[in-house]
């Protein structure tokens, strides 16, 4: 069995980047485009448990802010198991993470990410 406690550097890096696009799309309430790099966000650190946990603690605000009771929901169930499944390993790749998505389903990779994570 594999633990995942620390991140990769080149994911680390990549991982980032998602969130600063997250945050600086937020900040101009483009919505979409902030959703959208949250979720690249979680599919690149859902195998590392501290990165995974805080992909969906930005979900459980980012529901709030939207006053979206399904997402605030899904993501308080989400942080509730997602952490511990990350730490050994047991997680849906491709999985974006949203309340929209089942927790347990496998999606595909977008290509770039796919790349990373085969580094």
């Amino acid at each position: 069995m594999t633990l995942n406690t620390r991140m990769p550097e080149h994911l680390k890096k990549a991982h980032n980047i998602e969130l600063k696009r997250y945050q600086l799309y937020l900040k101009y309430t483009d919505y979409g485009n902030a959703w959208y790099h949250l979720e690249r966000s979680h599919i690149i650190g859902q195998s590392y448990p501290i990165e995974h946990t805080y992909s969906h603690w930005l979900m459980l605000k980012f529901g709030f802010r939207q006053k979206n009771a399904n997402e605030i929901f899904g993501q308080i169930i989400r942080l509730i198991v997602g952490g511990w499944k990350s730490f050994i390993n047991h997680v849906p790749l491709g999985n974006t993470g949203g309340a929209n998505v089942p927790p347990l389903k496998r999606m595909p990779l977008p290509i770039d990410i796919k790349e990373l994570l085969n580094r």
